[in-house]
Parts: structure tokens; C-alpha cells; sequence
């Protein structure tokens, strides 16, 4: 599998992490933990984690439907 054939089939998921790596960074950045108390917001490699992979899930949540072999969904 080429590059372009796998961006085309996991375009939504590489999306979703990216937005789900920034919203967690930005978290922390702006709202996360200062005491170090907080196990996710205080860490910034954590909080950034914790946000890709919810990115990631939330967008894998609007891939297209599968077409059957007839053509119907």
C-alpha cells in the first residue's frame, strides 16, 4: 500500500488526531494544572496524548458507510 492510497483510507482518523494533539496541548496551555496535582492537565506530553486519542476516537465516529458487493449500504 502506497502512501497516498493509505492517507486517502485513514484521512478522517490522521485528522482527528491532529486536532485531538492540538485541543490537548492548548488545554494545558491555557487551562491545565499549575500545582501538579492533577494527573492529565499538569503533564503536557499526557494532556496532549489524552487529546489525540479523543480526537481520534470522536472522528472516527463519521467515517462513510461501507457498500455491500450489490452496491447498497
Amino acid at each position: 500500500m502506497n502512501v497516498q492510497a493509505f492517507l486517502k483510507k485513514h484521512y478522517l482518523k490522521l485528522a482527528g488526531l491532529a486536532v485531538g494533539f492540538a485541543g490537548g496541548y492548548l488545554y494545558y496551555y491555557f487551562i491545565g494544572c499549575n500545582s501538579g496535582t492533577c494527573p492529565i492537565t499538569s503533564n503536557p506530553w499526557v494532556s496532549t496524548f489524552y487529546g489525540g486519542l479523543i480526537g481520534y476516537l470522536l472522528f472516527d465516529l463519521f467515517k462513510p458507510k461501507a457498500k455491500n458487493d450489490d452496491g447498497k449500504e
